[in-house]
């Protein structure tokens, strides 16, 4: 496996995307349920990879959602509703990058162009 994957375990540390806690440790750090991860799953908002064993990992980027959903869901905001709530501020953050990208084309590309 090790041989499929060309990221090392130390690479791994900065990544946020990489499916480094397990279902139990994820519930643990937001203060919250497995099931309240479940569920958040079931609509949507995060789809955690699966290890070896078929049991679920998440990334930090996702935690961060799961927090921001249990942010809302203490508010009072049903499940659903926090997740789309959830997707459609990060659908406006990336819309809000892309088009900064398009307005300023040069700081997109090279950081130093006349260094």
């Amino acid at each position: 496996m090790a041989a499929d994957n060309p990221s090392t375990p130390s690479s791994n540390l900065d990544d946020d995307d990489y499916p480094a806690y397990t279902m139990g440790r994820a519930a643990e750090m937001l203060g919250t349920t497995p099931a309240f991860l479940r569920a958040i799953g079931e609509v949507g908002l995060i789809v955690p990879l699966r290890s070896e064993g078929l049991h679920r990992r998440y990334s930090r980027y996702q935690l961060r959602l799961a927090a921001r959903a249990r942010e809302l869901v203490d508010q009072g905001t049903s499940v659903e509703a926090a997740c789309r709530i959830i997707i459609l501020e990060d659908q406006l953050e990336e819309a809000k990058r892309i088009n900064e990208q398009l307005r300023n084309p040069e700081a997109s590309s090279s950081p130093k162009a006349d260094a």
